[in-house]
Order: structure tokens, then sequence, then C-alpha cells
């Protein structure tokens, strides 16, 4: 018998007891499903068994990890689906998040409703029966073998610069497919899902806060525009995935892909500053995207690339606006909270920018991040006919915040770093994971901050993300993806020692073991052949910006 603390009750159990049996036992304490446990620190799949005295948390849907492996399952579900009504003739190819949902493609056949209502059918029967799903290990070859078998030429050239011997395969009732994380144990729990035909493709829609009700999709036109660009523009440099890029990285052409990416992006911004160029009402570039999109280092490329149209920007940081420390709002915790738009002196940011639309000359704030008090330093400033203010900040988008301002008079600008490469063909890349490695290396570069501390202040992010930034992504005159093809191979060999860093006795050895884990499926690239202009020098170093 083996004693588990579960909460703040010790319980005894049989050795070899499954996780399931236990995670039964316990449902009805839940009011979402669960789906993993987390036995001693280390998250294992549900038909794990118990093979250690210790601690036991369960992770259910409304989990961060229980959420993706939610997901992650149901594209198997999908797949197997396709699989079942066409065989090999039709292929699901998975591409990227859009809104509360996947968005999917199909090879072989065009998507019609008929196609997806074949598709939502089956998908039920497979979850009404209940199917268990099985994990396989097998050797890294056989495993190439089998996607070569399968046609799986994406995973076939993933694997082949992998450098475990082993890889894990999952098997629902005979279909076979390798997913990056852990599966729910059965079909039975995939129950929440619809099929929305959107753009080329379709949608798989997950569900939302409610985890046992699928949410209505909502999505940004804007935002799916955005990546098929970028995810057309990577498979015209035939680097769509991961293997394809390791296969530039070994044939020695790492150079040129890093050339052509900074060729596009100066590119796009040389299209962007003409665009406002030529509308000479725009007084006011308003920035706004997530955490760490490079929003610093795009304003400085884009004042320049102004300047060379003939315009002189200037380039102004809302965080000079915040409020005194002292005003600063609480949040629930009754912590400051820094992202909420009343951190923010609405009125003063108001009052200055009316002012200088007027002609007046307007001295402008600094704001003292030891002191958390507001300072001026004699930056006085007064606009001409061809002057232009670029103004970067998480509110950029939001209406409140320049309320005062004529709409005309302002030109919207969203960013963030939309990941255009994908593991393979059914494994995508979340672009929250290339952010928050973007962000791991430049805090502890910055701010001396560990990766650990990183990665526990991440949720909180995200969830000032969701409440100050994503609702106005739409409201944008453009949107520009800050991506590289190519970071995620250089932000490697900075990322790994910080997160190798982070013990086993941590809450986010968890996030760490698994970004780790990823990271491993690149081939590492030097930071020598990145420019210094180069979006990606804002988190590596050796910016030629003050950023």
């Amino acid at each position: 018998m083996y004693k588990v603390r579960i909460g703040q009750e010790e319980k005894e159990y049989a050795k070899q007891t499954p996780f399931l049996a236990i995670a039964r036992e316990y449902q009805p304490q839940y009011a979402d499903d669960i789906v993993l446990v987390v036995h001693n620190n280390k998250l294992k799949e549900l038909d794990r068994v118990l093979d250690a005295a210790g601690s036991l948390d369960f992770i259910t849907t409304a989990d961060v990890n229980g959420r993706k492996a939610y997901r992650r399952s149901m594209l198997m579900l999908l797949e197997k689906a396709a699989f079942e009504l066409y065989g090999t003739q039709v292929r699901i190819r998975v591409m990227h998040t859009l809104g509360n949902g996947q968005y999917c493609e199909t090879e072989g056949a065009a998507v019609t409703d008929t196609m997806l209502e074949q598709l939502r059918e089956e998908m039920v029967r497979l979850a009404d029966a209940d199917i268990t799903i099985h994990k396989n290990t097998i050797h890294t070859d056989a495993a190439i073998a089998k996607f070569h078998e399968y046609g799986m030429t994406d995973k076939e050239r993933l694997f082949h610069y992998r450098r475990s011997s082993h890889v894990n395969l999952y098997d629902m009732q005979g279909y076979k497919d390798y997913f990056y994380g852990y599966m729910v144990p059965s079909t039975g729990y995939l129950k929440y899902f619809d099929l929305v035909k959107y753009g080329a493709g379709f949608v798989l829609v997950y569900p939302g806060e409610d985890t046992r009700k699928t949410a209505p999709f909502q999505t940004s036109e804007k935002l799916y525009v955005t990546m098929m660009k970028s995810a057309a523009w990577a498979k015209s440099m035939q680097i769509a995935t991961i293997g394809e890029l390791n296969e530039q990285i070994v044939k020695g052409r790492i150079q040129d892909v890093v050339l052509l990416q900074e060729a596009e992006m100066e590119q796009r911004l040389g299209k962007l500053a003409e665009q406002i160029a030529g509308q000479r009402d725009k007084k006011f570039v308003m920035i706004a995207g997530p955490s760490s999109s490079g929003k610093t280092t795009f304003s400085h490329r884009l004042s320049i690339q102004l300047r060379a149209h003939g315009m002189v920007p200037h380039p102004i940081g809302l965080d000079n606006y915040y409020v005194d420390r002292d005003k600063t709002p609480l949040d629930k915790n009754g912590q400051y909270d820094f992202e909420c738009l009343e951190a923010v002196d609405i009125d003063l940011f108001n009052s200055d920018m009316t002012k200088l639309l007027a002609g007046e000359r307007v001295d402008l704030p600094h704001f003292n991040f030891k002191s958390g008090k507001r300072e001026y330093k004699g930056d006085h400033l007064q606009l001409g006919a061809d002057d232009i203010l670029v103004i970067e900040g998480i509110h950029g988008l939001n209406d409140r915040l320049s309320h005062t301002l004529p709409t005309e008079t302002k030109f919207k600008i969203y960013i963030s770093a939309l990941t255009q490469i994908n593991m393979d063909e059914h494994n995508a890349i979340p672009t929250t994971d290339g952010r928050l490695l973007r962000r791991i290396v430049r805090d502890a570069r910055t701010r001396n901050s560990s990766a650990e501390r990183t990665i526990r202040m991440w949720q909180s992010v995200r969830r000032g993300e969701e409440r100050n930034i994503f609702p106005f992504q739409e409201e944008a005159d453009v949107m520009f993806n800050s991506a590289l093809i190519y970071e995620m191979a250089v932000l490697k060999m900075y990322a790994e020692p910080l997160l190798f860093a982070i013990g086993p006795e941590s809450p986010e050895h968890l996030q760490a073991k698994r970004l780790l884990k990823f990271l491993d499926y690149f081939l590492p690239v030097p930071s020598e052949h990145i420019s210094p202009n180069s979006i990606l020098r804002e988190f590596i170093g050796g910016s030629c910006f003050h950023v």
C-alpha cells in the first residue's frame, strides 16, 4: 500500500492502482472532468499507475494542461473520423489556433457542408463508443518508418533530427499518430465540440470557460488573413515545419534564411510606412500588442521607415503616463494592477495629445519606475506639418484611452508574434509559447529575473492580455506579425540553460520540462547571423536600439 496526500487528506491505495480509478473516486467533487494528474510534481496520464507514495493533484479541463490535453485529443478524434470516412483520400492538416478553435484545412478534397456534417456525426459516434486511447513507446527509427508508410512526411522529417531514441505513439482503435503532449484516457471525454466552415478550411471549435459546453465561435478576420499570409510565405520558402527549418540549418543555408526573413519584414514595414505617409491627417500611430511581441523595436524600425518617407516621427511610450504608484488600482489579490486601463492617467494623456494636435508646445512626462512617480526632464515637443507621434503601449487600440482625439487622426496597429511554422501535419506551435520563450530570455537579461519567476507570472500576464488587448485587435487598421521563421532555433541556446535551472521541486518545473522538450526539436542557430536591428535582438541583446 502507498500513502498518498490528496488535498488536505491522506489516503492509502494499493500499489499499481490506476490513476483513472482514483480520479473516478474524486470526480464528484469537481465541476470539470479530471483528465490528468500531477504525481509528486510530475504530470501523468490517467492510464498510468501509482508506483510511489507522495502527493497527488488532479488536473481538469479547466486547467491549462487539462485544456491542452482535451484539445490535443479532440484533434486525434477528428483525424480518426476522417480516416474512417475517407481513408487516405482526405487528410486533415492542422494549421493554427483561431479564436476559440483550431483552424484546419483538408488535402484531397475541398471542405463542404456535407463533409463537415459527416465528420461531426462520425466524431459523435466515436465519442459515444468511449474508445480507449493507448500510448505505445517505439524506437525512433520504427516511428520514422511508420510515418513514411502513413504518408506523414512532416513527421518523418521532424523525427529524423530528434535525439531521443524513442517516440510515443497514440493509438485510437488502430489509428496511430504522434502528438506533442499528453492525452485524455478515452474518446468518451471528447463530447463538446463543433465544426464551422471558415475561409479555405474549417475550425474545430472547443469549449470556453464552461468546459462542458461548446463556446460560440468568435474570431478576427484580420487575424486570420495575417496568419494565412505568414503561413503562405513560410510555405513559399519551403520552411513550413520544424523539420524543413532543420534541413536548411543542416545544409548551411540558415544565413540566407535569416536575410530573407529580415528583408521580408523590412519590406512589410516599408509598405506600412508608405500607407501611413499617404494619409497626412494621421498624427497618432497607436501600436498595441501582447507581451513580447517586439513592440519597442517595431516602433523604432517603423519610425525609420516613416523618416524615409519624409515624416518626422516621435516615439512615445504609454508607460510614461502611468499614474503615481500610490494611485495604481489593485487586482483581486491586492497586488498592483499595472495592466488595467485605470493604471494610466487618461486625462493627462488626452490633454497632452490634444495640445500637441493643436500645435501647442508640451512638456512630456517620464515615469520613474524606481520611485513610482512621473517626472519632467524638459522633454518638450511641438508638432509641425510633417511630425507624427508613434505611441506604443498595451492600451493603444482602446478608444477609451484616446477618447478626445479625432478618429481620423489615429492609425492603429496590432502587433503580435504569430508563429508561422508548425511542428508537423497535426501539431501546431502555440504562439504563446514563442512569446513566453522570448520573455524568459529577455527578462533574464534585462531584469535579472529567473525563468521560474517569468513562468510563474505568465498566466497573470495572459489574463491581462485577454482583458486589455485581444478584445480590441479587430479595431486595428493593420495587423503586423513580428514572428521570425528562424527565431526558436536562436532562442534555444539562450532559453535552455534558464529552463534547466528550474528544479523538480518547483511548481514551474512542469512548464519548464514541456518547453525544453519543445526546444529539443530544433537544431541550434548561433546569434552571429542576426542583424542588430532585428526584433529578435530586443530579447537576446545586441540591439542597435535602446530596448
